[in-house]
């Protein structure tokens, strides 16, 4: 099955209930870069009038992850996936909608390579960068995926 923005928001509803009801949608997908939304509204607010810190969060790792899925699916291969750490900067509040794009995807086809070849799990570490509309940073995360072969 290809993974398309419309399936993974589906997915979204269904298996991360708290990110689809915080408004975080898959925009875009590719082998190598993945856009991911949420719009600040009161479901998802702070008390400082601005979007939470885990709700950006969230719209971040999936940034990242539903990339690390659908290489997983490519391969055919059981392989489990964990957020080991992550990193996050923060430099504007979070109104309006923000757009967290994740350019990296290319670390992660090396990775399953290799822990498919050698059995031993991998990390490698992914950069989301969420801009607002006027396309000014507003945060910055960073996660340390694993990658292993299940037994």
């Amino acid at each position: 099955m290809v993974v398309t923005p419309g399936k993974f928001n589906k997915f979204l509803m269904f298996k991360l209930p708290s990110a689809w009801l915080c408004g975080v949608r898959v925009r875009a997908i590719s082998d190598t870069s993945c856009t991911t939304t949420v719009t600040h509204k009161w479901i998802n607010q702070n008390p400082f009038n601005s979007m939470f810190w885990a709700v950006q969060g969230m719209a971040a790792e999936l940034s990242t992850g539903t990339m690390v899925i659908a290489q997983i699916q490519k391969s055919g291969k059981k392989i489990s996936m964990l957020v080991a750490n992550n990193k996050a900067s923060f430099s504007k509040k979070a109104t309006g909608k923000i757009t967290f794009i994740c350019e990296e995807g290319h670390k992660i086809e090396e990775a399953i390579a290799k822990t498919v070849e050698t059995g031993a799990g991998q990390t490698f570490w992914m950069k989301s960068v969420g801009k607002n509309k006027d396309g000014v940073v507003v945060s910055t995360f960073d996660f340390e995926w694993t990658v292993k072969i299940k037994s």
